[in-house]
C-alpha cells in the first residue's frame, strides 16, 4: 500500500484473508431485522482497507442487490452514520463530496475547501477534480470560482491545477531568488504583490519551498508565516499559511488541526471525521506522532475523552493505537524538533520590543505634563498612560529626576497616591528599572505566607547572564539581602538548588576539534536507566542551569539523536511538580522564549477571570525586549491577536495603558 521504497504510515492495512463476499454477508447479517449491530458494522468496516471496502460494496450489490451504502445510511444516525459512509467512499469521491457539502447553500465553509486544497498532493487533486465531475457532472473549478472571490479565488484555481513541481533537485540560486522575491513583494514593499505569493506557493516543490522558508528566515529575521500574517488578510491568508504549514509538514498540519477541533467546549466532528477518514491510509501514524510530541498527550486519549458511544470506538479504531502507551517512540516526529533545533541554531531573529525611545524626548515637558495631570481634584489617567506608556524605561528614568528637580516631589509617590489597582501596579512597574521590577517580583514571590513557585521560574528561567547579575545588584540594594540566600531559605530539595544555579552566571560549553559534543553530556540523554529521581534531576540540573543557550541547543539535538525524543518530553515523563516545570520553563526559553511568554499570556487571560499580575509582570517585562515577537507567537500558536484578547479580556484605563504597551494589531 506505501510507494515503492517508502514505509507505510497509514494505521488502516489490507485485511489478511480477505473475503468481500464474507463481509458483505456479515454486513447484511449486521442490519436485517429489527435493529442493527453496530459494533459488528465498525469492527468489520474499520479493520478493511478502502480498496477492500469498496469491493465489498461491489459484492454486496451482486449477492443482494442493494446499494450498502444506501443501506447503511438507513440503519445507522448521526455522526457514527457519517463516519462509516465516509469510510465507504474511495478518497477521491469522499473529498468531492467534503467539497461539494462545503459550497451548498447559503455561505461556504472556506476552512474545507483551504484543508483539502492545500493539502493533496497533484495526483489527489487529479483524482478529486475527475471525481467531481463523475459525482455532479459538474466543473469543479467552475464551481469554486462561482462562490469564491479576490486573491483566495486566484489560489484555489492555482492549486486545482495540480501542477506543483515535484522535481527534487534543487537550484541553490533560485532559492534565493524565490527568498528575496517573497520578501520584495511583501515586507519590503508598499503593498503587497500578492501575485508573487501566489506563483511561488502554489507552484514550487515542496523540497525547493522548504529551502525557500529557511532562507527567508535567514535574510528577514523573521519566519514566512509571520509575514504572511502581516501582509495577507482574511480567506487568502488562512489559505497561504495552511499551505505553509502543509509544505512544512503535512502531518504537524493535519496534528494541529484535529487538536483544534477537539480543544475547548464543544467538538468540530465534521472535521474531525473528514481527518480521521481521510489519513487513515496516508500519515495517521506520523499525525500521531506530532499530536503527542506538540500536544503533550495522544491523540488517542484526546479522542477518547472528546467522543462517545459506537463514534469513538470507530474513531479509536481509525487512530489505531494509543502513543501514550509505554514504550512508544516518535521518530518522524523527532526527525521535525531536530530540525527544528537545526534552525535555530542559524536563525537570525531580530528581538523587537513594542516601546522605543520617544524622538524629541524632554523630560522636562513630560514631568510637567504628569504634574498637571494629578494636581488638583481628579486624577488625568490617560495623560499619563500616554506618557509613560510611550517612554523608553531609559527616558523613564529621567523623567524621575527632572520631576524631582522641579517639584522636590517624588514622582513614584504621587503615581502611587493618585493611581490604584491594576493600573497602579503597571504604571508603577513601568517606572522601575527592569532590574529593579525583576527584584521586586521576587521578592513579593518569596515573602509572607507561602512562595509563589510560578514567579520565580518565570524569571529565573528566562534572563540572561547581564540580567541576572542586574537582578541580583538590584536585590541586594533594595532589601540588604542575597537573592540567593532568600532563594535557599524559601524553597528547598532540587527546585532550591535549581533556583541558586539559575541565579548564577551561565558559562560557554566547549565542543570538540570537529565541532562534536563533548561525550561527558551523553550522560543528559540517558533517562531510561534506573538510576533514582534524585540522580536524574542533578544530571540534568547540571547542564540545563549552567550552560549557555547555543550549547544547550546542540546538547538537545543529541538529546534527539540518541534517544527518538525531544528533551521536554523526556522531562515530562519522568519529573513532576516544581522542578518539572522550571525544567521544562528552561528548555522552551532555550527553543523559543517570545513563545514561552505568548503561551503564559494566553493561559493568563483564557478561561473565566483574568490573572493580572502575571499579565501586568509580562507586559511590562518584555514591552522593549521581545514583545513584538511575542505578539507574532501568539498569534502563530494561538490563531488570536493579542491585542485583541487583552481589549476583550480587560477594562478601563489599564486596558488602555496594556494596550498601548502592546504596540498595535497583528
Amino acid at each position: 500500500m506505501a510507494p515503492k521504497g517508502k514505509v507505510y504510515r497509514g494505521s488502516v492495512k489490507d485485511f489478511p484473508g480477505f473475503d468481500a463476499s464474507q463481509d458483505a454477508e456479515a454486513l447484511y447479517n449486521a442490519m436485517k431485522g429489527f435493529g442493527s449491530d453496530k459494533e459488528a458494522i465498525l469492527d468489520l468496516i474499520t479493520s478493511r482497507s478502502n480498496k477492500q471496502r469498496v469491493e465489498i460494496c461491489q459484492a454486496y450489490k451482486s449477492l443482494y442487490g442493494k446499494d450498502l451504502i444506501a443501506d447503511l445510511k438507513y440503519e445507522l444516525t448521526g455522526k457514527f452514520e457519517r463516519l462509516i459512509v465516509s469510510l465507504m467512499r474511495p478518497p477521491a469521491y469522499s473529498d468531492a463530496k467534503e467539497i461539494k457539502d462545503a459550497m451548498a447553500g447559503i455561505g461556504t465553509d472556506e476552512k474545507c475547501l483551504i484543508e483539502i486544497l492545500a493539502s493533496r498532493t497533484n495526483q489527489e487533486i487529479h483524482d478529486l477534480v475527475a471525481a467531481y465531475k463523475d459525482a455532479y457532472e459538474r466543473d469543479l473549478e467552475a464551481d469554486i470560482v462561482g462562490d469564491t472571490s479576490g486573491h483566495f479565488k486566484k489560489m484555489l484555481v492555482v492549486l486545482l491545477q495540480g501542477t506543483r513541481e515535484e522535481d527534487d533537485v534543487v537550484s541553490e540560486d533560485l532559492v534565493e531568488q524565490d527568498a528575496k522575491d517573497l520578501l520584495e513583494a511583501g515586507e519590503l514593499k508598499w503593498g503587497t504583490d500578492e501575485a508573487q505569493f501566489i506563483y511561488i506557493l502554489g507552484r514550487r516543490s515542496k523540497q525547493h519551498l522548504r529551502l525557500v522558508f529557511d532562507e527567508y528566515l535567514k535574510i528577514s529575521g523573521k519566519p514566512i508565516e509571520r509575514s504572511i500574517r502581516a501582509e495577507l488578510s482574511g480567506d487568502f491568508e488562512k489559505l497561504m499559511l495552511a499551505v505553509v504549514k502543509c509544505v512544512r509538514s503535512t502531518a504537524e498540519y493535519f496534528a494541529e488541526r484535529l487538536y483544534k477541533a477537539m480543544k475547548g467546549l464543544g467538538t468540530r466532528d465534521n472535521t474531525l471525521i473528514r481527518i480521521m477518514v481521510s489519513r487513515s491510509e496516508i500519515d495517521m501514524l506520523d499525525i500521531r506522532e506530532v499530536f503527542r510530541t506538540k500536544y503533550e498527550k495522544s491523540l488517542y486519549n484526546m479522542i477518547k475523552e472528546d467522543t462517545s458511544g459506537e463514534y469513538k470506538k470507530a474513531l479509536l479504531k481509525l487512530c489505531g493505537g494509543d502513543d501514550d502507551a509505554a514504550g512508544e517512540f516518535f521518530p518522524e516526529a523527532a526527525q521535525v524538533a531536530y530540525r527544528m533545533w537545526e534552525l535555530s541554531a542559524v536563525a537570525k531573529v531580530e528581538l523587537r520590543g513594542t516601546v522605543q525611545p520617544t524622538e524629541s524626548f524632554n523630560d522636562d515637558g513630560d514631568a510637567q505634563v504628569l504634574r498637571k495631570a494629578m494636581k488638583g481634584l481628579g486624577t488625568d489617567e490617560g495623560a499619563i498612560i500616554e506618557v509613560l506608556t510611550q517612554r523608553s524605561n531609559a527616558q523613564r528614568q529621567q523623567i524621575l529626576k527632572a520631576y524631582k528637580a522641579h517639584y522636590g516631589r517624588d514622582l513614584m509617590a504621587d503615581l502611587k497616591s493618585e493611581l490604584s489597582g491594576s493600573l497602579a501596579k503597571l504604571i508603577l512597574g513601568l517606572m522601575m528599572t527592569p532590574a529593579q521590577y525583576d527584584a521586586k517580583q521576587l521578592r513579593k514571590a518569596v515573602e509572607g505566607a507561602g512562595t509563589d513557585e510560578s514567579v520565580l521560574i518565570e524569571i529565573m528561567a528566562t534572563r540572561n547572564n547581564q540580567e541576572i547579575a542586574a537582578i541580583n545588584e538590584a536585590y541586594q540594594e533594595a532589601y540588604h539581602k542575597r537573592l540567593e540566600d532568600d532563594l535557599s531559605s524559601d524553597t528547598s530539595g532540587h527546585f532550591k538548588r535549581i533556583l541558586v544555579s539559575l541565579a548564577l552566571v551561565r558559562v560557554d560549553g566547549g565542543y570538540g576539534e570537529d565541532g562534536a559534543l563533548p561525550p561527558a553530556w551523553a550522560k543528559l540523554a540517558d533517562v531510561s536507566s534506573n538510576d533514582s529521581s534524585d540522580s536524574l534531576e542533578t544530571r540534568f540540573l547540571s547542564i540545563l542551569c549552567t550552560r549557555s543557550y547555543p550549547h544547550l541547543r546542540r546538547v538537545f539535538q543529541e538529546f534527539i539523536k540518541m534517544t527518538n525524543h525531544d528533551v521536554e518530553h523526556a522531562i515530562r515523563k519522568r519529573m513532576s511538580g516544581d522542578v518539572r516545570d522550571a525544567f521544562v520553563a528552561i528548555v522552551r526559553s532555550v527553543k523559543n522564549k517570545p513563545a514561552f511568554f505568548a503561551d503564559k499570556l494566553y493561559k493568563s487571560m483564557k478561561g473565566a477571570g483574568t490573572d493580572e499580575r502575571t499579565l501586568t509582570r509580562i507586559m511590562v517585562s518584555r514591552s522593549e525586549i521581545d514583545l513584538f515577537n511575542i505578539r507574532g507567537e501568539f498569534m502563530d500558536l494561538f490563531d488570536k491577536s493579542l491585542h485583541r484578547m487583552i481589549e476583550k479580556d480587560t477594562s478601563g484605563d489599564y486596558r488602555k495603558a496594556l494596550l498601548a504597551l502592546c504596540g498595535g494589531e497583528d
